[in-house]
């Protein structure tokens, strides 16, 4: 489609600024991966901007992070407000606050103002995710926070450098309530620099085509952006569609999953969302703020507009109502560390859920919930010298099924493809914990005509360490990532510590602070995507070719998609679909299964502590949800769980 756009520049003029603005862009992400300390940032959580003099955002990266991406002019223009005139040439400015366009603590914006000939004309920006800020836990996660101060140090806009002078004091009293504090410096000085190499080739742009010039290429990247999107609205029919998504709980109720309520209404060129009736803020670290949660609206939406631009020009197409006070909208102090696993990925999906009815050709299910284990303590491997390490992971997982193919496995979290799965060898050198298996977990992708991407296993062995402490930040343990239009769940997170032992431990998909030692073994799954479309639709040579890959059991081909499989000899892979029993059972499946969701509870648990069923029926076959501590049935979340899959999945079966 081409948007007829009249640009004050000359088309080529325009294109070479537009594309070179990226390039910058691009030229700060090179410039971090290549001298951070972190091999957090190194794998890639991080994201960079360039703002125009008002602080909105001009261009972003390649490979950003989609939750930075939608925060960090909320975060220029954070500085702007508090100094205002009070902005020169060489200062450069730090910032990591929640409540003033931020995120969570760890997420530390370094902005640089950026004057030519005495005018401020644009503000650089780098925002990498430090692995530590201090507070009650290593790493900052702390579940049982029941405020802010528990989770670090929070930093409004204050000035780091005053016109080219590092004031090192400010930061030495800033890392010094963080763990690992030469790390933390080393991290402030990469992004530091990034940002003035993209302030050099900024000048050089300048210098090439003039300030006035510049500027104008500013504004009409935004304008061009703002033109191209309402362009696309206006191709879309005029509507109002809504959802709901859950939170597994609120610590401090129990059971019960808590609501995201988001009301999406297309009105020619414009998107409203309206997020009334979400849950109140919750007694945990999974809140967001309003930052935040525009930024998961903004992602949420972009994920169905690939092929356009992401600047401010595209924000101005979009309003929301975000209730104050809510889980969604979190008011000082309530904790938010968390929020990225919480609100933000519950926002996102409500999206992908609104658009795929407006565009059905890109429609995509539920996908698997982003989630970090972070271990800290001392390394021990060196006797004579005591290191303080952290290991800081998150898990790959699968996205949910589409509109004409399955969901991809073992993906990036939609938090940030950018993302990359840090490799095992690199953690094993750094610190104290080896890595014991990293595989693909059969069953886990969501059945459906298009079955969800497959999420992974990770397992770990703690090695030489003391004074030692695991936490998790997840959640889907009990809102299961669902499949949409007749698909079916996935698997649900939760992490075990010293698996098949008389230690086995379940620690669920949320903690903090738990004491382990040398010998320990930990292992966590990561779900895959949730189902798109009818399983019994799905054709039995695609089964098949599950099966023989390893993505599908022989007995949850059956149980699932009503397939029945002769394993004819397993070690050579050779299976093959018995057609007549696949007819029959496919058809009992089809007379029954609606029926299963209105099952009194009891007799399904009682099913399941019999061994007639196993977990996956549960979630599957009956919306049934655990306490997997416990292995008792959660009443209230089991009616919410089969409230939903009745609309998103019962309603389109035949």
């Amino acid at each position: 489609m081409s948007v007829q756009f009249k640009s004050k520049l000359d088309p080529v003029t325009f294109e070479v600024l537009k594309n070179g603005f990226v390039n910058l862009v691009d030229q700060m992400a090179e410039q971090i991966l290549r001298t951070c300390y972190s091999f957090v940032i190194y794998n890639r959580d991080f994201s960079c901007a360039l703002c125009d003099a008002n602080g909105d955002t001009v261009m972003q990266g390649t490979q950003d992070i989609a939750v930075h991406v939608g925060t960090l002019h909320l975060t220029a223009k954070a500085v702007i407000e508090d100094f205002k005139d009070d902005i020169h040439p060489g200062d450069v400015f730090l910032v990591n606050d929640p409540y003033r366009g931020g995120t969570h603590f760890n997420d530390v914006r370094v902005i640089r103002p950026v004057f030519y000939e005495g005018k401020l004309i644009a503000f650089m920006q780098a925002n990498g995710h430090w692995s530590d800020m201090g507070g009650s836990v290593p790493g900052s996660f702390d579940v049982g926070a029941k405020d802010i101060y528990g989770e670090g140090v929070r930093i409004p806009p204050v000035r780091i450098w005053e016109k080219g002078k590092y004031l090192e004091d400010v930061a030495n009293l800033l890392v010094s309530n963080m763990r690992a504090p030469e790390e933390r410096l080393g991290d402030l000085r990469a992004q530091y620099e990034a940002t003035g190499v993209a302030e050099d080739e900024l000048i050089r742009l300048v210098k090439r085509y003039g300030v006035e010039t510049v500027e104008m290429a500013f504004a009409e990247s935004q304008d061009y952006v703002e033109r191209l999107t309402r362009a696309r609205l206006n191709e879309l029919p005029n509507g109002t569609w809504e959802t709901t998504d859950y939170i597994d709980m609120d610590p401090n109720l129990g059971d019960g999953l808590i609501p995201i309520k988001v009301k999406m209404t297309i009105d020619d060129d414009h998107i409203h969302y309206d997020l009334e009736g979400t849950n109140d803020t919750i007694g945990c670290f999974l809140n967001s703020t309003i930052g935040a949660a525009l930024s998961g609206l903004y992602a949420g939406t972009k994920t169905f507009f690939p092929d356009t631009p992401l600047n401010s020009g595209f924000y101005r197409a979009i309003t929301a109502n975000i209730p104050e006070a809510s889980v969604v909208n979190a008011k000082y102090p309530a904790p938010v560390a968390g929020f990225c696993s919480g609100s933000y990925e519950k926002i996102m999906n409500s999206c992908f859920e609104l658009w795929s009815h407006v565009m059905p050709e890109r429609a995509l299910a539920c996908s698997f919930n982003l989630e970090y284990l972070l271990i800290g303590g001392w390394d021990k491997r060196k006797k004579d010298e005591d290191q303080y390490f952290m290991w800081y992971d998150w898990m790959a997982g699968g996205h949910g099924g589409r509109s004409d193919r399955d969901g991809a496995n073992t993906m990036s979290p939609v938090f940030g493809m950018g993302l990359s799965v840090q490799p095992c060898e690199g953690q094993e050198r750094l610190t104290p914990v080896v890595t014991l298996n990293h595989e693909i977990i059969t069953d886990s992708g969501g059945p459906g005509e298009f079955r969800g991407g497959c999420g992974i296993q990770k397992g770990g062995l703690l090695t030489q360490v003391e004074d030692t402490v695991i936490s998790v930040c997840c959640d889907r343990s009990r809102s299961v990532t669902w499949g949409i239009k007749g698909g079916l769940p996935s698997i649900p997170h939760g992490n075990w510590l010293n698996p098949d032992t008389d230690k086995e431990e379940f620690l669920g998909a949320f903690f903090s602070n738990v004491k382990i030692k040398s010998g320990d073994k930990f292992t966590r799954p990561s779900a895959g995507g949730g189902g798109l479309g009818d399983p019994l639709k799905r054709d039995t040579s695609a089964v098949l070719e599950d099966v023989i890959d390893g993505y599908v059991s022989v007995e949850r081909a059956e149980k699932d998609y009503g397939v029945v499989i002769r394993v004819i000899d397993s070690e050579l892979d050779k299976f093959e679909v018995d057609k007549e029993a696949t007819e029959k059972v496919r058809e009992y499946i089809r007379q029954h299964r609606k029926a299963w969701l209105d099952e009194p509870i009891e007799s399904v648990y009682e099913k399941y502590q019999n061994g007639i069923i196993d977990k996956l029926d549960l979630i599957r076959r009956y919306g049934v949800i655990l306490d997997y501590e416990t292995d008792t049935i959660l009443e209230k979340s089991t009616k919410q769980y089969r409230t939903s899959m009745k609309k998103r999945t019962i309603s389109y079966w035949d």
